[in-house]
């Protein structure tokens, strides 16, 4: 699709139906001339993005069905699989160069470092895997976490990995420590669907209620939200470039656009505001309150202007 939130329409610019069963995750390439795609059917699909044109094919790529994949640079890319599976594989090669079973339940989400040497993979089983790219090797797995891993971002410059939980939990990891989680951080959400960086602190986060919590990460704390799809679970998030609008699809089979461009300017330092626990979470924008069922209404007068005083602050 090309979309436009100021100017102009959004349109389909092709389709592809090349897999024979459903499709898991889809990533642009670092130079975005090509599209990967995963699926059910074990296969990965790689597209040309100007025309839809398949360009190649790794037919039975796993032995089980693909969850998804993360291109590393113009050459390499990653896929892992519900039972457990990493590849890492060269399309100048046309084959895999890694191949390692190091968890027990499926891979949901992979992240790698600014240099592509290390690939970070969080699975169902707890678990944060990390492995070596330039050495291809495994390096070692976390302690298990309560809940399945269901995503994993890089922040504070590197330096900090926050992965999202089942259970509504950010477990944060020291970048030389991935044995053991430094610091974990409940929301008051079902779970952690998946998870985007906006900032070297801050994170958009989906769930299962729906809604799209804008995080702090050290110090911790839910700044509040930044839109909803009304009581559909959150499926995928992703930025746009420059960074000014977060895409979001849930169950209802809608893509939706969010402006989180006052983010950035926000600065959140460690002194902690009383309020009342249980409370409503704080409408980030105009747009954050779905149609009809308002509970931001009574939210929203104060909250603004206190956001925008916010962004004017620094």
């Amino acid at each position: 699709y090309s979309y436009s939130c100021t100017e102009g329409e959004n349109r389909q610019l092709w389709s592809s139906g090349h897999h024979l069963k459903s499709c898991r995750d889809v990533a642009f390439s670092q130079d975005g001339q090509k599209l990967f795609t995963v699926s059910k059917d074990k296969s990965v699909h790689v597209l040309t993005v100007e025309e839809g044109r398949l360009e190649t094919r790794f037919p039975k790529a796993h032995s089980s069905a693909l969850n998804c994949v993360l291109p590393i640079d113009n050459h390499i890319f990653a896929t892992g699989d519900d039972g457990g599976a990493l590849k890492v594989w060269d399309l100048r090669k046309g084959d895999a160069i890694l191949e390692a079973r190091q968890q027990e339940e499926y891979i949901s989400a992979m992240a790698v470092d600014g240099n592509g040497k290390i690939l970070l993979t969080a699975s169902g089983d707890g678990t944060l895997g990390v492995f070596n790219v330039k050495r291809r090797r495994f390096e070692l797995l976390s302690e298990p976490q309560n809940g399945d891993l269901t995503s994993v971002v890089l922040l504070k410059r590197g330096k900090k990995v926050a992965c999202g939980s089942s259970e509504g939990t950010i477990y944060l990891f020291n970048w030389d420590g991935f044995g053991a989680a430094s610091d974990r951080f409940a929301l008051r959400a079902e779970s952690v669907d998946c998870m985007v960086p906006i900032t070297d602190s801050i994170v958009c986060v989906g769930s299962l209620d729906g809604v799209i919590r804008a995080v702090n990460v050290l110090p911790n704390r839910v700044l509040g939200c930044v839109g909803q799809h009304l009581g559909e679970p959150v499926e995928q998030l992703a930025v746009a470039p420059g960074g000014q609008l977060l895409a979001s699809c849930a169950h209802d089979q809608k893509v939706k656009f969010w402006d989180v461009s006052a983010l950035r300017g926000l600065v959140v330092d460690d002194y902690r505001k009383k309020k009342k626990k249980g409370g409503p979470l704080r409408a980030l924008s105009s747009k954050a309150a779905g149609s009809g069922e308002d509970f931001f209404a009574d939210l929203r007068d104060e909250a603004e202007p206190e956001a925008a005083a916010g962004s004017d602050s620094d």
